[in-house]
């Protein structure tokens, strides 16, 4: 089939009263400045010239037009971001130290890479670490003998140094895999089991403890889940809880733990699965006053080949069911693992769709899962490789950028904390898109043209216009200001 050049209006409707000092948007003495990523050529993040604006009248029915109106303002934006595990910080540590830098340049610097501000790392171990390990040692209840000293080697060093890198501030949340085995009614930090009920202080202890621990090593931690991927008997460390036994563990254990040791400020987060039984779970924690009283907000994951796992409609759902709380992704990547397939670029498009999704439907933060993974797709002590943005040839020292890097880019280098998203909307399947109107006045429009042909279309703003071209297979950021 022949390839067609299709005219696209983006168009964002006059009047914005949506940014944050009360002033209304406008085109005056404002320019776009597109950066493109395209399959099929050389182009990542990739600035052109300023464009100026231009009068344009009404668009036609034919043309294609994506809408967007500043003055409808909907969530504020916390960030974007990725996991810093035992496997990434192990990785990391096998590099040269250029290569070191450049990693850390290239996730946290918002000029020369993207910008991350968000970021996770997990209570004792998970499959993403070398082996299994925990904190304090057996049947020691009191947790007399907490120590964080296995995670001083590799995973705080790393942690501290994306600190620094990213300004001297990480919004870090932590996440448990599992319990201690002695704490479980299988006796084993994997293949799932339950946390047993004599314990269920002890644990609660244990989530306070290893905060204190982290800021004591100067890693503030800004808020928690209750258990990652609750509903999944794994092969690696897991730990099960039915939605009522994780709401019970929130309003009588681990909420007024964190209260009892100065922590409420700490964003208590629930779930943190799969987008398939959101809803299920969030209604069932956050219909319990005594429970959702701790609770800052839903995560969830993302995994294209889960079934249910682009229900995007779940996530709105529970926005429209509690307004009044924070939904973010929580781990996502694509899987399994072949180096081979590294440069395929659906890895990137699979990224794209899942975040503008994810956004359009309230999600206020994106955290992708670990930042950086060897030459095998781990290190994982359980053979469960996946992909990370950035691959480290351990054997070569050099470093590979898969395109989902810049996808991710896309979002995070020009989206900001406490911006305020945009109602937008596309009137073609093919062009997906997202806005976000900044605290300094900017407005980031994402485009992302998923169809083999070339769009060339317009962005519109109260009357005026600027023209872009969408490359096939390409996304773009329009950053007006």
């Amino acid at each position: 089939m022949k390839k067609t050049a299709v005219s696209l209006c983006l168009v964002l409707l006059a009047g914005c009263s949506g940014r944050q000092d009360g002033t209304r948007f406008t085109t005056e003495n404002k320019k776009v400045t597109v950066y493109t990523t395209a399959d099929k050529t050389a182009l990542r993040l990739a600035g052109g010239s300023a464009l100026e604006f231009k009068p344009f009248g009404q668009p036609l029915e034919t043309e294609p037009c994506i809408f967007v109106d500043p003055d409808k303002t909907f969530q504020s934006f916390v960030g974007i971001g990725g996991a810093l595990t035992d496997a990434s910080a192990e990785t990391f540590a096998r590099l040269p130290e250029g290569k070191q830098r450049e990693v850390l340049t290239a996730y946290y610097d918002r000029e020369k890479g993207i910008g991350y501000t968000l970021a996770r790392t997990p209570i004792n171990s998970s499959d993403f670490s070398s082996g299994s390990y925990t904190y304090a040692d057996e049947g020691d209840a009191a947790l007399k003998s907490f120590s964080v000293a296995h995670d001083l080697k590799y995973r705080i060093p790393f942690i501290k140094r994306a600190i620094a890198a990213a300004g001297g501030a990480l919004t870090m949340f932590v996440s448990p895999w599992s319990p201690p085995a002695w704490m479980k009614d299988n006796n084993d930090m994997l293949h799932g089991g339950k946390l047993k009920k004599e314990f269920y202080q002890s644990w609660a202890d244990y989530y306070v403890k290893f905060i204190q621990a982290y800021e004591k090593e100067g890693v503030p931690v800004w808020g928690l889940t209750v258990q990652n991927e609750p509903m999944a008997t794994q092969k690696w460390e897991s730990c099960i809880y039915t939605a009522e036994e994780e709401r019970d563990f929130i309003k009588n254990y681990l909420g007024p733990t964190l209260r009892q040791n100065g922590m409420s400020s700490k964003k208590l987060i629930g779930w943190d699965h799969n987008r398939d039984l959101l809803f299920q779970r969030a209604d069932t924690l956050l219909g319990d006053p005594g429970a959702a009283k701790y609770i800052w907000g839903i995560g969830y994951h993302w995994y294209e080949r889960w079934h249910g796992d682009s229900i995007f409609e779940n996530v709105k759902r529970v926005q429209e069911a509690y307004p009044g709380t924070n939904l973010m992704l929580t781990e996502a990547c694509n899987y399994p693992f072949s180096w081979t397939t590294m440069k395929d670029w659906n890895w990137g498009e699979l990224y794209g769709k899942s975040i503008i999704n994810d956004l359009n439907n309230g999600s206020v933060a994106w955290t992708d899962w670990n930042v950086l993974l060897d030459e095998t797709g781990g290190p994982n002590h359980v053979q469960n490789f996946c992909f990370a943005p950035i691959h480290g040839d351990t054997r070569k020292g050099t470093l590979h950028y898969m395109n989902s890097y810049y996808y991710i880019g896309h979002f995070s280098r020009f989206i900001r904390p406490g911006a305020r998203r945009v109602a937008s909307s596309s009137s073609r399947a093919q062009l997906l898109t997202t806005a976000f109107l900044n605290r300094d006045g900017s407005l980031a429009v994402v485009v992302m043209n998923q169809s083999k042909d070339r769009i060339q279309y317009r962005l519109w703003i109260a009357g005026k216009t600027v023209d872009a071209d969408g490359l096939p297979h390409s996304i773009s950021t329009l950053l007006v200001k």
